[in-house]
């Protein structure tokens, strides 16, 4: 009962950071492109409701291709599945 508790806090905690951080992130790139501050707010403020509250499962995929991307390279320059290998797609 006490994790379960302690793992609810825990990921709402997460949810929220994210959301400060892609909020603000939003923000200033909007902020740079579009030239208007309010009009930058009403931009984040819509995608990120709709990101995080309509299509949450959005988020997951972006955290998991910036994983990818960030250690997935590694991976591949250590293991290249199409050099040495005896059989195979010619």
């Amino acid at each position: 009962m006490i994790g379960l508790i302690l793992q609810t806090g825990l990921t709402e905690n997460v949810w929220i950071a994210l959301t400060l951080f892609v909020f603000v992130w939003l923000f200033s790139w909007a902020k740079t492109n579009l030239g208007s501050a309010k009009l930058a707010i009403l931009f984040a403020v819509i995608v990120v409701y709709l990101t995080f509250y309509s299509y949450s499962i959005l988020i997951w995929i972006a955290v998991a291709l910036f994983l990818f991307a960030t250690f997935g390279k590694e991976l591949f320059s250590r293991v290249n599945p199409f050099e040495g290998s005896s059989g195979g797609l010619r």
